[in-house]
């Protein structure tokens, strides 16, 4: 079954809102291709091989958390973002990118899908005070040993997490942010948080994890944020009919 372009657009955004969010990309349809929709196809980011992979299957349209036209980056079609683009255009393929909106769902984000996967209730915003940030505090079921969650985590995702702190320790109150949240470790210290997951690490992070006291895991970019794009394509695809399609391309960072 097809649905119009044009539905599939509002679709998305009546369900992520993302007029509510101050974000580094446009949120919503970034390149526009056929007028109607069959096949859609998910991932994490629209590099290049996720674009030949989508046309490879016959997709009409792509979803992505990292889409295209960044805050502060080059506003040229060069290089890498002409072949990108040319490929999506060549194929008659649209491109939908959602970033903070995508994060922050309640349902289908990448916050919530993770901390459904880790066995965390979902409590309390880590940033109580502005209704747009993301990230999240809540409770695993009963205090669990670190080396406990990080092989819950190592399970899940399919990667060994970089771990800060003691391995002996006992963990309950979980502080959380998918993809490059680290800068969040200081929140998470506010919230009272045994441990705090992210995606990354900066050289800073390790000090702060040390000195404040708290556990820190980096778990990978984009290993955390792999099932919010999924879930969104799943049900988008179930109201409207659509084929969906999850195509992961293997990021280490």
């Amino acid at each position: 079954m097809a649905v119009a372009l044009s539905e599939l657009n509002a679709t998305f955004d009546r369900i992520l809102e993302p007029s509510r969010f101050r974000d580094y990309a446009p949120n919503g349809l970034q390149v526009e291709g056929r007028p109607e929709v069959q096949r859609l196809v998910s991932g994490v980011t629209a590099c290049q091989a996720l674009v030949d992979a989508a046309i490879d299957v016959g997709a009409d349209a792509i979803l992505v958390h990292h889409g295209y036209f960044w805050r502060n980056e080059a506003p040229v079609l060069t290089g890498m973002k002409r072949r990108r683009i040319a490929a999506l255009l060549d194929a008659d393929i649209s491109l939908f990118g959602y970033h903070l909106p995508l994060d922050a769902h309640p349902e289908y984000g990448n916050n919530a899908r993770l901390a459904a996967r880790l066995g965390i209730s979902s409590e309390e915003p880590l940033h109580p005070d502005d209704p747009a940030a993301v990230g999240n505090v809540g409770s695993l079921a009963a205090p669990t040993p670190v080396t406990e969650f990080l092989d819950t985590i190592s399970r899940e995702l399919d990667r060994v997490p970089l771990h800060v702190g003691d391995v002996n320790r006992r963990v309950q109150r979980i502080a959380w942010c998918t993809g490059g949240a680290q800068g969040y470790i200081e929140a998470a210290v506010a919230a009272g948080a045994d441990l705090y997951l992210t995606g990354e690490a900066s050289e800073q992070t390790v000090h702060v994890a040390r000195e404040e006291g708290i556990e820190f895991v980096a778990a990978g970019h984009h290993a955390t944020e792999r099932y919010g794009v999924q879930a969104l394509g799943d049900a988008v695809a179930a109201e409207l009919g659509l084929e969906h399609q999850f195509i992961d391309i293997d990021n280490p960072v």
